[in-house]
């Protein structure tokens, strides 16, 4: 479950972490009470969206005065904020934080997260924080240092402050620095957390420390022991046909392309979306159909991506197991056909429990399957295909 900025301050502040502070605003008018709630002068005016690259697209603006604060506030409420991460669609802005602006000597970046090659709760960190870091990062631009940090249950200060070193962090500082990082450790035990990062993490001309941008995902199946936090969730920031496909045993993710993306177990599932990139096309979805899905769950997944306008052509990459052959997915996607009435391209690769059969459920079905011997030739035909216009 994602949490909005000033949510994550809020929670974390309670672990120590220090932020300038702030509040929200749902109206123009709020805004101008709370700048001068908070002392005036300048002031970040801040989108609460659930994406990241807000500050490229114009969704953090410095303001100076109460008349900018509100001219601010009106241009961003209610309006669609378009990021390299909410796709094309964008997100609808409904609240906005204002704080107080801090100038940083310096801007680092800071990460918590559970490195999925170890296993470990790991400490990942910058001596330049900013935008784009994982993309700076690939182009060898900065260097990401990381710590594991083991199960989280053990503060490990002597490799913490060397870790400190690393991101050129000064003697003065690191004390505070290590004060932080235990903080959010205690923070991501605690709570089930997935993700914790703060970028950018600012040094003052003080020594001190400033987060003024936090990013938190709390771990969905955790969510059941803690009720006041599944109480922040955002609704109107959910994608309600994810929600939905929970229910029908699917694992569906939106995303901006088009070529719809099918595989049963998330493990083919990505594999699936990275070859469709490679090949040079790009994934209208991620969708992982669990063993348990019937015939009508998966019927209702093949409905979201002939529900999708922008879909041109279907992926379809499938090894039929004991517990879900390859012919129950089959006959989801003629029921999901003659419910929407819509027919697309749809590239298969069917190996496994009975694949045969499943090829000739889609002769019957009359839906038009190209079958492909093997994924990336089903990749690369999907990708000319959708180019072509379907």
């Amino acid at each position: 479950m994602n949490l909005h900025e000033f949510q994550a301050k809020q929670i974390l502040a309670g672990y120590g972490l220090p932020s300038p502070g702030g509040k929200v605003a749902i109206t123009a008018e709020q805004a101008v009470a709370i700048y001068n709630e908070l002392g005036g002068g300048d002031m970040a005016v801040k989108a609460q969206v659930h994406a990241g690259g807000r500050a490229q697209a114009g969704g953090v603006k410095i303001v100076h005065s109460e008349k900018e604060a509100k001219a601010v506030a009106t241009s961003l409420l209610g309006k669609k904020l378009v990021t390299a991460q909410t796709g094309p669609a964008g997100r609808v802005v409904r609240r906005i934080y204002l704080e107080k602006a801090v100038e940083p000597v310096r801007e680092l970046h800071v990460a918590l997260l559970i490195d999925g090659s170890s296993g470990t709760l790991t400490l990942f960190g910058s001596a330049r924080g900013g935008d784009d870091i994982e993309e700076r990062a690939a182009r060898g631009e900065l260097r990401l240092e990381r710590l594991s940090l083991g199960d989280g249950s053990k503060r490990q200060a002597d490799n913490v402050a060397a870790f400190a070193t690393r991101i050129r962090i000064d003697a003065g500082s690191v004390a505070a620095f290590e004060k932080i990082v235990d903080g959010l450790r205690r923070a991501f035990v605690d709570l089930d957390a997935s993700l914790i990062e703060i970028n950018p993490l600012a040094i003052l001309r003080d020594g001190s420390f400033q987060a003024l941008d936090v990013k938190m995902v709390l771990e969905d199946n955790a969510l059941f022991r803690h009720p006041d936090l599944t109480a922040l969730r955002d609704e109107d920031e959910i994608d309600h046909r994810e929600v939905e496909a929970q229910r029908h045993q699917l694992n569906f993710v939106s995303m901006d392309g088009n070529i719809g993306v099918v595989a049963n177990g998330a493990g083919l599932g990505l594999a699936s979306v990275d070859l469709v990139c490679a090949a040079g096309g790009k994934p209208a979805n991620f969708m992982d159909i669990r063993t348990t899905a019937t015939s009508l769950d998966v019927a209702y997944g093949f409905g979201l991506l002939l529900d999708n306008p922008a879909t041109r052509a279907i992926f379809l990459n499938v090894h039929g197991g004991g517990m879900q052959p390859c012919d129950t997915i089959a006959e989801g996607l003629g029921i999901a056909m003659r419910r929407t009435g819509r027919s697309l391209p749809i590239v298969a690769r069917l190996a496994g429990n009975n694949a045969e059969f499943a090829r000739s459920r889609f002769v019957n079905f009359g839906c038009p399957v190209v079958d492909c011997p093997d994924m990336w030739t089903a990749a690369t035909k999907v990708v000319a295909i959708a180019q072509k216009g379907g």
